[in-house]
Parts: C-alpha cells; sequence; structure tokens
C-alpha cells in the first residue's frame, strides 16, 4: 500500500517548480483535494477534462497531475453547467485529487522548454526573459559559530548560484553591544560593553526561499537577538524565467529544420513566417503562447522563434529578422507529460505512475 500523500507528492513538485515562478493569472498548486489523503495511483495529463477524470476512475488513480489548471479564476456555483463544473463535482464525488504544475514549469531551466529543446537537439541553452527575483542577506556571526550558521543557510537554499553551491562572502570585524536590562546575552553581561569577533556574512537566495532562510538563521544563531538586513537585488536569476535560446550543433538547411520540427514535435501544421535565410542554428522556444517573447528572441538573435497562439498581426512583427514557427499550443506541451513523469520516477521509482491517453487537444486539422 501507498504511504505517499497528496501533500508529498505536492511537495516534492513544489521543489522542482516552487509556486512562486506561477505567473500572475495563473493557478499552479493543488486545486482539488484532500493533501492528506494517501495516493492509490498519478495519472499525468496536459488537461484535466471529465474523460481524464473518467481515465483516473477506472485506472485507480486519486490524483490527477496536469499541466494546465483546470480552474484560472473563482467560479460561483457547481450545476454542471460547464466543462469545468463537470469536472470538478465528478473529481470531489470520487475522492480524486487534481494538482497543477503550469507556468511555474514553464519558468524552471529544466522545465518544459528544455524538453521541448532536447528534441530537437538544442545545446549551450539559456533563459530567454530572466526573473529578478533574488535576494541578498547579511548578517552578523561570532566567529567560532560561523561555519555552524553558514551551513545552516546554505541547507535552507541560500547561496545557490547557477551550477555552484553554497556560495557566500564574508569578511571579519568587530562587533560591539551593551546587553539591557532583561537580555539573556550569550556573551557579556548585563549593562556592560561587550566586544566580539564577529564575521559579515553575505550571501543570496531566491525570494521565495525568505522565510526558511530567515528560520534557519534565527535556529542557528546563537544570539538571542540576531542582527540581519534584507535587500532585494536587481541581477537576474538564470535559472528562472520565460522561454529558452540554445543552437544546433551545426547550422541546419531551413526547409529541412521546419520539415523535422514537424515530425519530432507530432504536429498537424506549422505556421510559419516567410523563409529569409537558408541555414539556421539559433533558436528560441517558448511553450504555449509566446508571442510576448519575440522581441526577446530577436534580441538574442535567434534565426528561429518556436512557440504557438500568434495572432495574424503579430506574424507581421517578425519584421524579415526571425522566423516565427507556430507549432500549436496542444502540440509545444504534449511532451510535458513526459516531462512529469520522468521528475516523479525518479524520486517515486516503485509508485503507480500512469499517462494519459485522452488527446484532449480542442483543435483538429484537415
Amino acid at each position: 500500500m501507498a504511504t505517499e500523500t497528496i501533500k508529498d507528492i505536492a511537495d516534492y513538485l513544489e521543489s522542482l517548480a516552487p509556486l512562486a515562478y506561477q505567473e500572475d493569472y495563473d493557478n499552479c498548486g493543488l486545486i482539488i483535494g484532500n493533501q492528506r489523503d494517501h495516493v492509490t495511483g498519478i495519472l499525468i495529463a496536459l488537461d484535466c477534462t471529465e474523460a481524464v477524470v473518467d481515465e483516473a476512475i477506472a485506472t485507480s488513480c486519486n490524483l490527477i497531475v496536469a499541466h494546465h489548471p483546470i480552474l484560472f479564476k473563482g467560479i460561483k456555483k457547481l450545476t454542471g453547467g460547464t466543462y469545468v463544473e463537470s469536472v470538478i463535482i465528478k473529481a470531489i464525488q470520487h475522492r480524486i485529487g487534481i494538482y497543477a504544475i503550469h507556468t511555474n514549469l514553464d519558468n524552471v531551466l529544466n522545465g518544459v522548454n528544455k524538453k521541448i529543446a532536447s528534441r530537437i537537439g538544442l545545446a549551450n541553452l539559456q533563459i530567454l526573459q530572466p526573473k529578478r527575483d533574488l535576494m541578498k542577506l547579511v548578517t552578523f556571526i561570532p566567529k567560532d559559530q560561523e561555519v555552524v550558521v553558514t551551513a545552516n543557510l546554505h541547507k535552507a537554499g541560500a547561496g545557490q548560484i547557477g551550477n555552484y553551491k553554497n556560495c557566500s562572502f564574508s569578511v571579519s570585524g568587530k562587533g560591539r553591544f551593551t546587553p539591557g536590562e532583561g537580555a539573556s546575552p550569550v556573551k557579556g553581561a548585563l549593562n556592560q560593553p561587550e566586544t566580539v569577533e564577529e564575521v559579515r556574512v553575505e550571501v543570496i537566495f531566491s525570494a521565495h526561499l525568505q522565510r526558511s532562510i530567515l528560520n534557519a538563521l534565527r535556529e542557528s544563531h546563537p544570539y538571542e537577538e540576531v542582527a540581519y538586513y534584507l535587500s532585494e537585488l536587481q541581477n537576474e536569476n538564470l535559472e528562472v524565467g520565460a522561454g529558452l535560446v540554445g543552437e544546433l550543433e551545426v547550422p541546419e538547411d531551413t526547409h529541412s529544420f521546419l520539415h523535422r520540427l514537424k515530425s519530432t514535435m507530432n504536429t498537424g501544421c506549422i505556421r510559419h513566417t516567410k523563409v529569409t535565410t537558408q541555414k539556421v542554428q539559433k533558436i528560441a522556444i517558448c511553450g504555449g503562447s509566446g508571442s510576448f517573447l519575440l522581441q526577446k528572441a530577436i534580441a538574442h538573435r535567434a534565426d528561429v522563434f518556436i512557440s504557438s497562439d500568434f495572432k495574424y498581426h503579430e506574424f507581421f512583427d517578425a519584421n524579415g529578422k526571425i522566423i516565427i514557427a507556430d507549432i500549436g499550443h496542444y502540440e509545444s506541451e504534449q511532451f510535458t507529460k513526459e516531462l512529469i513523469g520522468e521528475f516523479l520516477r525518479e524520486k517515486f521509482p516503485t509508485f503507480a505512475i500512469a499517462f494519459s491517453k485522452v488527446v484532449t487537444n480542442p483543435i483538429s486539422y484537415l
């Protein structure tokens, strides 16, 4: 019998794609279900429709992990009048949880866009539009406790810079204070000036970790009153953000690349702008709706921008500087199911994980 709860699954997924990374309009995380329920099986889907819920019932899966949320905004009634209401009612009736991992998975380096990049053979990947979510903690630690406190900050997630971990800066100095009435000083005596050899330690971290970082500081710091200050940084977090840009190992004939892209991404058609170059090598990608990143792709001097949901007039914005390749929304994200499955099987190798066989693409091609 499975011992993992819905919360265990959610916590793990959120360690890979924190909810803080989702866009403002989004609704990621556990949408329906009791987080204390034990998981009998997980069904992974791109969308959550009533047919997907039926599939979960038939396969004894009581948790659906979908890329797209079933709810983006509040609802005022549950009468089954819409497909969203029908899904919610049936999921609740059969005690099936629904979890969404959407733009938070889009916005991590190892997320949706990397899956696309790996399928088409891109290397030297970097975020197309990095987020600014970094903060800096400065604190002052007695010299003999520096190692312990700094290690706890790193354990909580501070000091991760790209492929480097446990990063910090420190400089030695003297801390001065006078314990007042009611204080319980670790060092010094009441009403007596005290000077202590201290180390000023600086670490950076992603803003969503602030609470855990400060908890780690207070729990490990020996002082009754911990001196620290926080500042928001303008530095871009190169591990988090929208889209990716990378390179093919060697330049490829443009028409051959577009035909290979159509086959590799299993799409019914590619809507694209005029082919303006004979060969392509630098490729920008954004799973889902990515027209907002077009100018970023141009600024990175990409030859092709692969995404979806471009409107008619937005194709003109390529302006001969880049080839827009609109492969379809569903088609750009369909392999996200594999990605989620890879994550879950790595953590829970003996767990019952199934992939939905329901094709939820609402668009058909003649």
